[in-house]
């Protein structure tokens, strides 16, 4: 059938049958909408879809443009890593977590650190008093790290550490850790999140200013192109963007605008392209509007792979491909009938799967009100497993490939995104954006939106302001004692009196003569943390000659 038959048909209908409908009872609303105001038809059909395009923008799983997933078989050969973020109070404590999670047939391993760790402070620091170990793990020195993971073999497990200013020191520790087991580098396989950009607009775990976190990360990438050949150098988060109230659009927008300028300072410090660009990765977020975050998944696997390909001029297909990580929304929690999360995450969890994430970490139930405990973790690991092993969708590669609805929703969502980017471009880049405070501003305006739309009723979060009951304190709660904190600087003292003093002031201060020659500080960073230097002192040496970035305003 033509397509002008269908548009008939589809007037037909609207004259005859839709008008009866909606006078005997309306629509819900005006205008159905995802959240980035994407119109959701009443009626998708094959005239949204350009079918004669089917191979350049959708093709063959596997192949360019990649839309339906990077792999040729996807889930049918092996189900995607589940990979639960865990991190809380000591090291000792984190890895009995960790054992605990593997146990119960968790698949790869993800860090979460606390925020004095996050931002280069030991726990001894003045700015770290009350946060040592609340929101991850406090890792101060190499000790803390042979205790994190003692007993788990690293060329076992996949780990993955959501780092990013220190990003080189811990990384310097797994690797020295790796060392002591005598796991070569080459079998080491796992991610840094190393991305500093999203930090300036989104999080604000930053130490350095944007030009030398760059030249940092450069540093790294070039380091373990080498060495840790099978590490992935990167990955760049536009979770965190969406935790901070962007839209699916601004997301895939930002991020990949983000990846643009680290491709760019990698190029521009003499690497190829295709000798790096096949260990970069990504990190999503992802949200309860199932089809518009299925679209969101497929549009930035096509638009990064384009980005690649003629902008970039890759010719390695690996380079081409976004491998990506995806964590449920912890933005979508609510401290309200806790329970319902479960049901978010589960919706939140398939749409990962049949958007074609490679990892994926479930969120639990009370994480919007504590750190999550035993039983939760375990209900959130349960959702993955029953996802992969009983509900079929991972039979079937792009199991929404074809839908008439989805494919509009992926053509929106990548033109919307590339209309970002060249805004950005047209900015003189994201460094720029950024310090003009235009990225910030955009996803002010997203958040403020969605709020309003939340406070007036017109965007339903049941149990908060539909269907709300009455409820008592929550019970149960996970609560790090505050006596880690006190532990923390005792382990810290103790060890500072061990070491070999001398030997590691003479790495820091090489370490200093580096940065300030403008060398590559990773592998004076490798060596300064196998004398037990804390990680304060690292970052407080690169502190003293990058500088400290202050947010404007």
């Amino acid at each position: 059938m033509s397509r002008e038959a269908i548009q008939q048909k589809i007037r037909e209908w609207d004259e005859k049958v839709i008008a009866k409908a909606l006078a005997k009872a309306p629509e819900r609303r005006s205008r159905f909408e995802t959240t980035s105001a994407i119109e959701v038809k009443r009626l998708f059909t094959p005239v949204d879809v350009e079918d004669d395009a089917y191979l350049e923008k959708v093709g063959i799983p596997g192949q360019y443009p990649f839309t339906r997933g990077v792999q040729p078989t996807m889930y049918r050969g092996r189900f995607w890593t589940m990979r639960q973020y865990a991190g809380f109070g000591t090291a000792e404590q984190t890895n009995e977590r960790y054992k605990y999670l593997l146990e119960q047939g968790q698949t790869g391993l993800s860090v979460a650190f606390d925020l004095p760790t996050q931002i280069g402070y030991d726990s001894d620091h003045e700015l770290a008093e009350g946060e040592v170990g609340k929101v991850g793990v406090a890792i101060d020195t190499l000790r803390d790290m042979e205790i994190l993971f003692d007993g788990i073999p690293l060329d076992k497990v996949s780990t993955s550490m959501t780092i990013n200013s220190p990003a080189a020191v811990l990384l310097a520790m797994y690797l020295a850790v790796a060392e002591k087991q005598g796991v070569a580098k080459e079998k080491l396989q796992g991610t840094i999140q190393n991305d500093l950009l999203k930090e300036y607009v989104a999080r604000g775990t930053y130490i350095f200013p944007p030009q030398q976190s760059l030249k940092v990360i450069t540093d790294i990438l070039a380091y373990c192109k080498t060495n840790v050949p099978q590490w992935n150098t990167i990955s760049i988060s536009g979770y965190h963007i969406r935790e901070a109230g962007s839209s699916a659009v601004q997301e895939v927008a930002f991020t990949l605008a983000n990846a643009i300028a680290y491709v760019e300072a990698a190029v521009g410090a003499g690497m190829d392209v295709d000798e790096f660009a096949g260990r970069l990765s990504f990190f999503f977020n992802c949200h309860n509007n199932l089809l518009e975050e299925v679209a969101k998944f497929r549009a930035a696997r096509r638009l990064w792979a384009k980005i690649m390909r003629d902008r970039f001029k890759a010719k390695d297909p690996r380079s081409m491909m976004l491998r990506f990580h995806t964590q449920t929304a912890g933005s979508s929690l609510t401290a309200q009938q806790p329970d319902n999360n479960i049901i978010r995450v589960t919706v939140q969890t398939l749409a990962a799967v049949m958007g074609g994430t490679q990892s994926l970490h479930t969120n639990s139930r009370d994480e919007a009100l504590c750190l999550p405990t035993e039983d939760s973790v375990m209900i959130a690991l349960r959702t993955q497993q029953i996802a992969a092993y009983e509900s079929g969708v991972a039979d079937t590669v792009d199991p929404f490939g074809g839908s008439y609805c989805v494919e509009a929703l992926t053509d929106e969502i990548e033109a919307k995104a590339l209309a970002y980017i060249e805004k950005i471009d047209n900015l003189g880049g994201v460094v720029k954006a950024i310090e003009a405070g235009y990225v910030q501003q955009e996803i002010a305006d997203s958040a403020y939106a969605y709020q309003k739309a939340v406070e007036l009723g017109e965007q339903v979060v049941v149990g908060v302001n539909l269907f709300q009951v009455q409820e008592g304190p929550p019970s149960r709660l996970l609560k790090v004692d505050a006596a880690v904190e006190a532990y923390q600087k005792q382990k810290l003292v103790k060890l500072k009196a061990e070491r070999d003093a001398a030997g590691t002031k003479a790495c820091l201060e090489t370490l200093r003569r580096v940065a300030v020659e403008g060398g590559n500080v990773v592998v004076p960073i490798y060596e300064a943390v196998k004398t037990y230097a804390s990680l304060g002192e690292i970052c407080g040496v690169l502190r003293g000659v990058y500088g400290e970035y202050t947010a404007a305003g």
